[in-house]
């Protein structure tokens, strides 16, 4: 017991394992792609390269300007000063031109008249190149976003595809415990935040890397000096970014749980309309979706609180910075040291440093949205599946139908109080096993346990001979053919959804499966006929015309083990003879297991099993029963006693006789006629 215990706790640890580092994880689907993965940070680094020379070109359209000025003001001074004076005040002209000291007149004069000549060159050349990089850093910009948008969907779509082919490969134990809101919230929304981190903020994130760290490299090979002055906003913004981060990421989890449960409020809500209006509770399930949606934006108020507080500090920080090198470089600028050329271009480059701090910002709370996200989808990828195939599993290979139940017991999770217990009995080929009993005593176990939709807790069960869980699951399940209690149609026409399980069949199979389902009638009787459309979960449907569509859907598989799961529980009387008359034919050769809950459709069959409390009670037929055990006696007498016995068994019998062409279509297909007892193929 206690080692049973202990298996979950260590298997939640083990998956939490898993799941940790699930950003990391949907990143690594981008190596899928190949190069195309690193194509958008290759053209990431060309246009970055591009917007890091135009501060450059600036400063050569700014000095070349200047220099073409100053050389024209000063050469019309020279011709203005008396020759005597000029030798006098050349030191002075030097020092004001930046020119070296020992220059001559002569020498200072053809400098001058070069930079004059010069500027209007330099300056279309600078104008030129800065068209250039604009160009180049358009053109690559475009390609990087087309291309990390084509990546990023191409991960969603592998994300999502997965993530459906996990979720429909989980064992039913997962989805009783598990909403399906939360499902779709995960495959939808969750999703898409991986996405966009994936497509943008991962890119964003490499950018501002790659910005900052040229920038930086290019401050100090300017003006060390100028460059240091800057430097301390860095380790600041890192250290505020990061208590952000940790504080952001738990919030956008419990953002991202309080959707879940909106969208599956929702989702119940649009499923039960029509009970939701038949017990007028429309005001009610307001209130409960209102409180839900308070939850939501409260959750999400209290994280823009957080992100409104942390913007204004990045930009308060990067303006103290501001602030220090216009101090600095204005005192170099009076003192000589510096251009105004190289001041415009390190107050470019300056800028440059200040966009990614900020732009990491934004970049983290994309990414604690995005990690967030990430988590829960790989909780669903990282799900242990209770019902799988064992590594040596092998094909179940054609079966006569031979079913042994031998003492098993159920429970649901594993733990609690067992559903089934010890319950043993055999099932030959071709027989009918009526399962009967209260509501909650087992039977719709025993029939969830046959195609593996669970595993006994205690026990095994076997196909001859072959236990289920040494075989494979999709071999099994196509031995077997079920009309659940809950009758399933998908959207699409009636023919598609007689032909779910056997896409290939021809019209003529298909036609067959609903005329013995007594369904072909009233396929008939629409004015589509076969195409008609049956609606969403087939709402345009009676309750009867769907059951008759999923028997159709069972038969048409011609299985050799056949479960009804109260599948004429939504028909009048009169409809259930007919089906009844046709299931009686059909089931010939085939091993069947009926629930109902009328005694009148398992009076025929070969074996009844009485169940009460998850225990077999009684096996029987029905004869026997009837003599020696009181609970069936009791079922009996409330159902068949309280109306004409014999009214019943007339209508049945001139069913049974008048409806000849049905049982001629039945019989036609395949495995109809084999022998009642150990004659099955």
């Amino acid at each position: 017991m206690q080692a049973s215990m202990s298996q979950p706790r260590s298997r939640k640890r083990g998956e939490r394992r898993k799941s940790s580092g699930g950003m990391k994880r949907a990143v690594q689907y981008l190596t899928r792609y190949g190069r195309a993965a690193a194509l958008p940070y290759i053209f990431l680094i060309v246009a970055t390269l591009a917007q890091l020379a135009v501060p450059r070109m600036i400063r050569n359209v700014i000095d070349a300007v200047t220099s073409g000025y100053i050389a024209d003001q000063v050469l019309g001074a020279l011709d203005q000063i008396p020759a005597g004076v000029v030798g006098a005040a050349l030191p002075r002209i030097l020092e004001a031109t930046g020119r070296p000291s020992d220059l001559t007149l002569e020498q200072l004069r053809v400098q001058l008249e070069a930079d004059l000549s010069n500027a209007p060159r330099a300056l279309i050349t600078a104008l030129v190149a800065i068209v250039v990089f604009a160009l180049l850093r358009g053109i690559f910009a475009f390609l990087q976003a087309y291309w990390a948008e084509k990546n990023s969907q191409s991960v969603a779509y592998d994300l999502r595809n997965d993530l459906y082919a996990k979720i429909q490969n989980l064992s039913f134990s997962y989805h009783d415990k598990n909403q399906t809101g939360q499902l779709m919230i995960r495959a939808t929304d969750d999703v898409e935040k991986v996405r966009l981190f994936i497509g943008q903020g991962l890119l964003q994130l490499v950018g501002a890397v790659i910005l900052l760290t040229g920038t930086v490299i290019i401050l100090f090979s300017t003006n060390a000096p100028l460059a240091w002055t800057a430097m301390p906003i860095l380790p600041i913004a890192g250290v505020m970014f990061a208590f952000f981060a940790g504080t952001a990421r738990p919030m956008f989890t419990r953002v991202q749980q309080k959707l879940s449960t909106l969208n599956t409020i929702l989702q119940e809500n649009l499923a039960g309309i029509k009970v939701i209006k038949s017990f007028t509770r429309e005001k009610e399930q307001q209130k409960k979706f209102r409180v839900a949606a308070d939850d939501t934006m409260n959750q999400q108020i209290a994280l823009a609180r957080l992100f409104t507080f942390m913007f204004p500090m990045v930009f308060m920080i990067a303006n103290l910075g501001q602030a220090a090198i216009l101090y600095v470089g204005g005192q170099q600028i009076i003192a000589g040291a510096l251009s105004l050329g190289a001041w415009q271009e390190f107050s470019l480059y300056l800028m440059y440093l200040f966009f990614p701090v900020a732009m990491l910002g934004m970049i983290i709370a994309q990414y604690g949205q995005a990690s967030a996200s990430a988590e829960r989808i790989f909780e669903i990828l990282d799900a242990r599946n209770d019902i799988v195939d064992k590594p040596d599993a092998v094909e179940l290979p054609d079966v006569t139908g031979e079913i042994k139940f031998e003492n098993v017991t159920f429970r649901y999770f594993g733990g609690g109080e067992a559903v089934l217990k010890n319950v043993t009995f055999e099932a030959w080929p071709g027989e009918r096993i009526a399962l009967l009993g209260a509501t909650g005593s087992g039977k719709s176990t025993i029939i969830n346990l046959l195609p593996r939709f669970y595993d006994p807790s205690e026990g095994r069960i076997t196909i001859d001979g072959h236990d289920l869980r040494d075989v494979k699951l999709e071999s099994l399940r196509s031995k077997i053919g079920i009309v659940l209690q809950e009758t399933t149609l998908f959207s699409g026409s009636i023919r598609e959804n007689i032909a779910f399980g056997k896409p290939e069949a021809t019209e003529y199979e298909i036609e067959a499966a609903a005329k013995a389902a007594q369904a072909h009638d009233f396929i008939t009787s629409f004015p589509q006929g076969y195409d008609t459309h049956v609606g969403e979960r087939g709402q345009t449907l009676s309750g009867g015309q769907k059951q008759r569509v999923a028997i159709a859907r069972a038969l048409l598989l011609d299985p050799r083990i056949l479960i009804l799961d109260d599948s004429t529980s939504s028909v009048d009387l009169t409809t259930e003879s007919l089906i009844q008359a046709a299931l009686d034919k059909l089931m010939e050769g085939r091993t069947s297991f009926v629930i109902a809950q009328r005694i009148s459709t398992v009076m025929t069959a070969d074996k009844i099993l009485v169940l009460d409390k998850g225990e077999v009670v009684a096996i029987g037929k029905h004869v026997d029963l009837m003599e020696n055990e009181p609970i069936y006696a009791e079922i009996y007498n409330s159902q068949i006693l309280s109306y004409e016995e014999s009214a019943s068994h007339h209508v049945y019998e001139t069913v049974l006789h008048s409806d000849q062409s049905y049982l001629a279509e039945a019989s036609s297909l395949p495995g109809a006629t084999h022998p009642r007892k150990g004659g099955a193929q």
